[in-house]
């Protein structure tokens, strides 16, 4: 198992020197291809006219997306020159969710960057949430603070689920490259120790099988803030530069509603994030 295609989404409106940046080594690092991508759709505005002056308004709008698709692909090709086994652009006048999910088939990771809650316009973003439910393929997500991909130490955050469960097997070409390995569970209200002890264990001997040495870490709830409280606590003791986690393991509707793991680690991590739902 390896990575071939590394797929990195563009944004028209923020930042997206990290994430094309660890896009770029990931690509060195596994001698794969880098495709970048980004699409927009025209928005009109609230006070939209009709017939002629409502045309060139739709061909001025649509123009203008033209040329900022333009401008990332010439940033998105200088970036990666001579750091991929090939480099491919996809941009496209669409609703940027869409057209990404449906080309990231050609993909075996997608990064993209991290988003604030109130960041939502689905004609000019493709928001994160959507991308893991959709895509069917590992989402890396990069917040715009970081310089690299440090897998110097990483933190798989178990909870015995099938997103946990699918996160660590896409995450292994990324395991076998970390100096250290932390497979960390925390515990919630119904959870007997003993028998997540002896998941967790079962974990760090699936990962052994496969060449990976890891060390395991069972962690009550002792502060306010919960389990992504807890969960930062321990990434900070382990000096986790990346988290592996399986998204949304609780249902979607409760954790946008109460908030949740898979939440905060999409909008406020200061970590890559790899996710898998």
């Amino acid at each position: 198992m390896t990575i071939a295609t590394v797929m990195v989404c563009l944004s028209l409106e923020q930042s997206n020197r990290a994430r094309i940046e660890v896009a770029g080594q990931l690509a060195e690092r596994f001698g794969a291809g880098l495709v970048g991508i980004a699409a927009a759709q025209f928005a009109p505005p609230l006070y939209f006219t009709d017939g002629g002056q409502a045309q060139s308004l739709i061909e001025q709008g649509e123009a203008a997306i033209r040329n900022r698709l333009g401008e990332l692909e010439a940033q998105f090709r200088h970036a990666t020159k001579n750091r991929a086994a090939f480099v491919e652009w996809r941009g496209a006048l669409d609703f940027p969710a869409r057209f990404i999910l449906n080309e990231a088939r050609c993909a075996d990771i997608v990064v993209s960057g991290g988003h604030s809650p109130a960041f939502s316009d689905s004609f000019a973003l493709a928001s994160a949430k959507d991308l893991i439910m959709q895509a069917g393929r590992p989402l890396l997500v990069v917040p715009d603070s970081a310089d690299w991909l440090d897998l110097r130490s990483v933190l798989v955050a178990w909870k015995d689920t099938a997103e946990a469960r699918r996160s660590i097997t896409d995450a292994l070409p990324l395991l076998r490259l970390a100096r250290e390995v932390t497979v960390a569970e925390i515990l919630e209200d119904g959870d007997g120790r003993a028998a997540v002890e002896r998941s967790v264990g079962d974990v760090v001997a699936w990962l052994a099988r496969h060449g990976i040495a890891a060390s395991r870490r069972v962690d009550e709830v002792r502060r306010e803030g919960g389990a992504s409280a807890a969960l930062d606590e321990i990434a900070g003791g382990v000096g986790a530069g990346l988290i592996v986690a399986g998204a949304y393991g609780h249902s979607r509707f409760r954790e946008l509603i109460l908030g949740g793991v898979t939440q905060r680690l999409i909008t406020q991590s200061t970590r890559c994030v790899l996710l898998s739902h």
